[in-house]
């Protein structure tokens, strides 16, 4: 798991000016902002989308929140707002069921596999 506050340089997210400037304060200030970038980079550029050994995906939901059951919620590449300036929500209890789906869903790990990513909880 990771935040979607960490960009998939990949995929050239787009961000803005003012959200770079507040990330770029975040790794100065918030040291597991940084290890979470430097985890991302280290599956994306070290292992890869496809190595033979290792198999991975970087899970990254928006503000965490809790709630007592699973809800309906959407996937994405990327994220579909900003993550400091309008962002959305993700209920633990759906990222954990969109990790396990992961790993017992054929269909959705080759979709997602390699890749990062984004998660939020539908209609947040």
């Amino acid at each position: 798991m990771n935040t979607a506050g960490n960009s998939n340089r990949d995929l050239d997210e787009p961000i803005s000016f003012a959200q770079r400037c507040v990330i770029g304060l975040l790794r100065l200030l918030l040291p597991p902002h940084l290890d979470n970038e430097k985890a991302a980079d280290y599956l994306r550029i070290n292992i890869g989308p496809s190595n033979e050994a290792i198999e991975w995906a970087a899970v990254r939901p928006d503000s965490l929140i809790n709630e007592t059951e699973v809800s309906p919620y959407e996937v994405h590449p990327s994220p579909t707002r900003s993550t400091i300036f309008n962002a959305g929500s993700t209920s633990r209890i759906n990222v954990a069921h969109f990790m396990a789906d992961l790993i017992t869903d054929d269909e959705i790990w080759s979709k997602w596999k390699g890749q990062m990513p984004v998660i939020y909880n539908k209609g947040h």
